[in-house]
């Protein structure tokens, strides 16, 4: 059992609104994104190894038609190091304070570790959350999933 203080949003709900500063310092609201699907990816933290593979996945595997978001608790500067050594060029938003605010907001913040959970929410061009999966810190996402379900919703 994960120690959550929230429960995910639900598929159908609104997706929370929320600005957060990519690893360059830009601030990126979800709501500038209205009219595409976005893919929001939240995960524990750069530099480990699940990690990696998630995001190079991506980096690797352009989600046509759709805004790839990624979240974590990790500073703008990590994330801006991270991005450079690995070549990721979508956005890597830092929710580093108030800390996990908008995981919080998503429900997959872990308390007791003080991190975000592997959340994935695909979320369609009128704000509305279509897909999602929340899996623990230990187990890896795949990106055919988010694949398949861009398809479903299109």
């Amino acid at each position: 059992m994960v120690p959550v203080n929230a429960h995910p949003v639900e598929v159908g709900a609104q997706a929370p609104d929320f600005e957060l500063q990519d690893q360059h310092g830009t601030p990126v609201r979800l709501s500038q994104f209205r009219g595409a699907n976005v893919v929001l990816v939240f995960y524990p933290l750069a530099f480990s190894g699940i990690c990696h593979g998630e995001l190079s996945a991506l980096r690797d595997n352009p989600l046509d038609g759709a805004h790839v978001l990624t979240v974590s608790v990790d500073s703008m500067f990590t994330h801006r190091a991270w991005a450079d050594r690995e070549g990721y060029t979508f956005p890597l938003l830092s929710d580093f304070w108030p800390h996990g605010q908008v995981a919080r907001a998503y429900g997959v913040f872990d308390e007791a570790k003080g991190l975000a959970l592997r959340g994935t929410f695909i979320i369609d061009g009128e704000g509305v959350i279509r897909w999602k999966v929340v899996h623990p810190t230990s187990t890896a996402r795949d990106v055919a999933d988010y694949v398949k379900a861009l398809a479903d919703i299109s």
